[in-house]
Formats: C-alpha cells, structure tokens, sequence
C-alpha cells in the first residue's frame, strides 16, 4: 500500500507532465546516450518519448545513469520515422528537428509551448533525409569553439530546457494536461508495487 507521501509526490509528478511536448530519438545506438536522454525527460517533464528503431533489440536503458528514470517516462516505439512522424503531423503536432545547417533557426526561436516533437537523430549522422522530410522546422544550438557539434544528452538538455522555460512563463506546469481518466490510470500505474523512487 503507498503512503500517502507517496501518492501526493506521484500525483504532482503526473500533474506536471507535458503530453504535448515529445522527444523522439532515430536509431539512437549508445546506451549511455540514451539512458542520460532518459533521465533528462524525465526531469523536463517529459511524459511520452517516441522511440524510432528499425532494430529488434529493445531500446538501451542502463540504469545505472538513467537512476531509474524510465520508470517515469512512456515509450512509444515505431519501426520507421515514417510511422512516427506522420502520425504525429496527423495527431497536430509541430515537427522540430535538430540539424546543423546554416539555414537552421537557433534553438531559442521557436516556440515550444504549441504541441512539439524535438527530433534527435542518432549520434553519427544526425536526422535522416526523411526526418528532414517531415520537419516543420530545423533547429541548431549555436557554437562559438572548433568543434560544431554537442553530445546529444547535452543537446537535448539544452533545448528541453528552453521549452521548459516557456512553457513556466505561460504556466503550462500550474495546470493539469492529463484528462481525468488518464491521469488516473498513469497514477494506479505509477503507484504499482513495481514502480518505486
């Protein structure tokens, strides 16, 4: 049975989260890079983080540096990003991908409050060509040293933290985004024996 300590650091957990902000990840392959992303949703306020992986093997959690943060976020999994993102247009969300072109806005241009998925692509190539595809917007986070590029857990910081930002000012976290009947299943879910802190 949950204390009620418990059931109150849940429910505000849930109360908190943003549906309507997504991280979608293509072909990540390092773990440690995955599990940070993980952990760093989970801390934003991330709620759902879509998973794209043409791969049979699950996604790579090692929970050693994500502290167990998994517990907390839901995975969607898709086999391509065709599946993903075309869904996620349908459903109105604004598509907004990282890529390090000269024509990408900076990461502080755009707004995040408006339904978002922030696309990461993996950590070699960066988006696909059919990211690119589907991309309302590109985005980049400036640089100023020789090397143009930024660990993607890092990248990701940054950028969800902005919307995080945002998102304050327009008091998006004074409200709950949940329906009634979700917000209850999430927290039975959550409460579960199987979930702890």
């Amino acid at each position: 049975m949950p204390t009620k300590q418990r059931i109150e650091k849940v429910t505000k957990l849930l109360s908190q989260r943003q549906p309507d902000l997504r991280v979608a990840l293509e072909e990540v392959q390092n773990t440690h890079n995955a599990s940070a992303v993980v952990r760093t949703c989970d801390a934003a306020g991330i709620l759902y983080m879509e998973i794209i992986s043409a791969r049979e093997k699950p996604f790579p959690v090692n929970d050693s540096i994500s502290t167990g943060a998994e517990k907390w976020v839901k995975f969607n999994h898709h086999n391509s990003t065709s599946q993903c993102l075309a869904r996620l247009k349908r459903e109105g969300f604004a598509i907004v991908s990282t890529y390090l072109e000269s024509s990408s806005l900076p990461y502080t241009e755009v707004d995040y409050t408006r339904p978002t998925v922030l696309v990461f692509g993996n950590e070699m190539e960066g988006i696909s060509e059919e990211a690119l595809k589907y991309s309302d917007e590109l985005i980049k986070i400036p640089m100023k040293g020789m090397v143009q590029s930024l660990n993607l857990s890092v990248s990701v910081g940054i950028i969800l933290y902005e919307a995080l930002k945002q998102r304050e000012k327009k008091g998006d976290f004074q409200k709950t985004k949940l329906s009634p009947a979700k917000l209850e299943s999430l927290k039975k879910e959550f409460l579960s024996p199987l979930s702890s802190d």
